[in-house]
């Protein structure tokens, strides 16, 4: 099937960077649908102080910013934003019943050929799919943040989902400029974060229960496991608070192996979630 149009819902941290680069690199034009006009203003702005930045680098020219900033039209009306739709891309807040709701309600507006697929981090595409009366055609197609920038994109079959599905999905995928896997089975966490949060979890551990200090815990990982950065500042770059949600479904999902650390949880209470709140395990108030 050929993907002509592309709609994505949130213009949120994920949504507003897919929406970017469907556009820039896909060439597709693209609905961004939020459910409020300064969310949307927002995500706008996100994505022009994004493209001037390539620009600035020398990656793009004027011309070519201004065109993809054509190609991508802010709606707030959900039926509006899916209706000629090819492609709906899922990017709003990481809640079971909000998502289930929206599926809903996308099943109903978007044409009957309409793929949908989400970006959720840790929720089952089975159950997403089965709110839905096209569970052939939801599938998973999880990016990572930044989208503009990291390569790898998590394509997840549904009990349901299609050969068709997957294969269209692969190939949008590769035709935005990202390397691609395939997630066979649905099950929680896929296959990054089912292995990268229990690590963070970890490192929580460490941390709380005095075995070591921040700063080393970090420089370990870094210099021992050749890590960009280290777990504890991975966690304030991706919210204490998210990465406790994602080590929850992995407990109820799978095994009571990847249940949460104390020190992670005294974090989210704390809310010490990390860049989000300015303070996490670092001090993001500071420059």
């Amino acid at each position: 099937m050929e993907i002509r149009k592309i709609a994505v819902l949130g213009a949120g941290l994920m949504g507003h960077g897919i929406c970017q680069v469907a556009a820039q690199n896909g060439g597709y034009e693209v609905n961004l649908r939020d459910v409020e006009q300064r969310f949307l203003d927002n995500g706008m702005a996100m994505i022009k102080g994004s493209l001037q930045k390539f620009q600035s680098k020398g990656k793009l020219t004027e011309e070519q910013v201004a065109g993809i900033l054509n190609r991508i039209h802010p709606v707030l009306d959900l039926k509006k934003a899916v209706s000629e739709a090819d492609l709906i891309i899922e990017a709003i807040p990481e809640n079971v019943e909000l998502k289930n709701a929206t599926f809903k309600e996308v099943d109903k507006s978007a044409p009957s050929h309409t793929i949908i697929a989400s970006n959720t981090s840790s929720i089952s595409i089975t159950e997403l799919g089965s709110a839905t009366n096209r569970s052939e055609k939801v599938c998973g197609m999880h990016f990572f943040n930044p989208p503009q920038l990291m390569k790898l994109v998590e394509v997840i079959k549904g009990a349901k989902t299609s050969e068709e599905t997957i294969k269209t999905v692969l190939d949008v995928a590769h035709i935005m400029g990202k390397e691609t896997v395939l997630v066979k089975k649905d099950c929680p966490g896929f296959i990054v974060n089912r292995i990268l949060i229990p690590a963070l979890n970890e490192a929580a551990a460490l941390h709380w229960e005095g075995i070591a200090d921040r700063d080393d815990i970090d420089k370990a990982i870094k210099l021992g496991l050749n890590w960009p950065m280290g777990p504890l500042m991975l966690t304030d770059y991706i919210g204490s608070d998210t990465v406790l949600a994602i080590t929850d479904v992995l407990t109820k999902g799978i095994d009571p192996k990847f249940h949460p650390t104390p020190g992670l949880k005294q974090m989210v209470k704390a809310k010490l979630l990390g860049r989000k709140t300015g303070k996490g395990y670092y001090d993001w108030t500071k420059k």
